[in-house]
């Protein structure tokens, strides 16, 4: 049943993000579970800016903006993940997330997030890498 699930188109997806590279079948089974897959239209608010963090997302395929004060300051495609600032900031979104595509993403809530840091460490330490670094921009 283990060797049928880690070859799942699923794992498959997910081991390709950057995020997380190198992680063993078993985090990434966590990472599945922990996750809903999400299919957005173009032009929909995945998260706007001000609001209460409630979900995390991986994009899987597609693109999505990131406006700040009304100004695209970035885009973020398959394999990128967005809205972890909220959610280990504790703090409203810094930017609202548009899909400028059709976009198949990976969302976890605020609940399955916590899950998934506590119980992948090196998830933690690589998300909050990426928060300093994306703060500092």
């Amino acid at each position: 049943m283990h060797a049928m699930f880690r070859r799942s188109p699923v794992n498959e997806h997910l081991a390709q993000v950057p995020l997380f590279e190198g992680l063993s079948s078993r985090e990434l089974q966590l990472v599945a579970r922990l996750s809903t897959e999400v299919r957005v239209p173009a032009g929909r608010v995945l998260a706007q800016q001000g609001d209460t963090g409630a979900e995390f997302f991986v994009v899987i395929d597609g693109d999505v903006d990131v406006v700040r004060q009304g100004e695209v300051i970035a885009t973020r495609g398959a394999g990128s993940h967005l809205g972890e600032i909220a959610l280990l900031g504790a703090r409203p979104r810094t930017a609202t997330l548009v899909a400028t595509t059709p976009v198949q993403t990976r969302v976890a809530s605020q609940r399955e997030f916590a899950d998934l840091i506590n119980a992948v460490p090196a998830l933690r330490v690589r998300l909050e890498a990426s928060m300093i670094q994306r703060l500092a921009a």
